[in-house]
């Protein structure tokens, strides 16, 4: 009798996963009227925890993400090559009737593209800057170049089976029929994932595009709840009172990175949505390294 009931409770004792879960979506709760999906996914532990993952958002910057992964295909490809140039300009056409439309500096992370207007900067020079300081400028420079239709197309071989890739960045007429990029978190990890484990890309380019990943400068949400020093290739996005982050992250010590992606939603402050990944990506952190320490023949 002793021995089923020791049986029972482990049986019903909640594994790391559900605690992680628990912790997480108590976390959560403490934002009011925030709207948060998170994704975290393992490879090497096999630990899975899911908060609405399957969530459509407003996929703000994230979307350059896909844009990156497309460009380092055509790469791949012989398409094209990293020191092929574009020339920079500042006028687009609306997805919606051809119209003409212009990027604000004030509104772009990245204000260093717009001083090459006339001149030529290369695909690995714009990669970067779409990347590193989120240049919507350099975004819209490639996604003109590479044609959002064939972005969408990329990711959808690569597993992210409803992510949408639909135009560049501000164009007004698109975002008020509310023609929009949109995301979930499971998609996002899906294409680091992919990314990571070599299915994408050819070994080159993959280590070129997680080099510039990991030069990303915006480090406030899930790179500022890890221990100092933490490999961490990630893209982030905003809009007004959402927040996301979508990263790689590697243990100390560990080559094998694991995918954690946080989107928000209802959140006003930049302060709090930043807090609120951090605290997310500090609970997930702990719960990893100590399900990698666990397995059988790893070294305590």
């Amino acid at each position: 009798m002793t021995s089923l009931l020791l049986i029972l409770a482990a049986a019903s004792s909640p594994g790391p996963a559900d605690s992680l879960r628990a912790v997480i979506l108590e976390r959560i709760s403490r934002d009011s009227g925030a709207t948060v999906a998170v994704f975290l996914s393992d490879p090497v532990s096999t630990l899975l925890v899911a908060v609405n993952p399957d969530l459509r958002f407003h996929a703000a910057s994230t979307m350059k993400l896909p844009v990156l992964l497309e460009l380092g295909r055509r790469v791949d490809a012989g398409e094209m090559r990293w020191t092929d140039s574009i020339p920079v300009k500042n006028s687009f056409a609306s997805i919606v009737d051809r119209s003409p439309y212009s990027l604000d500096p004030r509104e772009d992370g990245d204000t260093t593209v717009y001083g090459a207007l006339g001149t030529r900067l290369s695909l690995l020079q714009l990669a970067q800057r779409m990347i590193v300081r989120s240049s919507n400028l350099a975004t819209n420079l490639l996604i003109e170049r590479l044609d959002a239709t064939r972005v969408t197309a990329t990711i959808r071989r690569l597993g992210a089976d409803s992510m949408l890739v639909l135009r560049g960045v501000e164009d007004g007429k698109a975002y008020a029929q509310q023609l929009n990029n949109t995301t979930t978190a499971r998609d996002l990890a899906t294409l680091l994932l992919a990314l990571a484990r070599g299915r994408a890309l050819r070994p080159g380019t993959t280590a070129e595009l997680l080099g510039i990943l990991e030069a990303q400068e915006y480090n406030d949400g899930i790179p500022a709840g890890l221990p100092p020093a933490t490999r961490v290739a990630h893209k982030t996005g905003w809009i007004t009172a959402t927040w996301h982050d979508a990263a790689l992250v590697y243990p100390a010590g560990d080559a094998r990175p694991y995918a954690l992606v946080i989107l928000s939603r209802g959140i006003p402050e930049q302060d709090r949505g930043m807090a609120l990944q951090a605290d997310i990506a500090r609970m997930a952190h702990a719960v990893i390294q100590n399900a990698r320490a666990r397995m059988p023949g790893r070294k305590p």
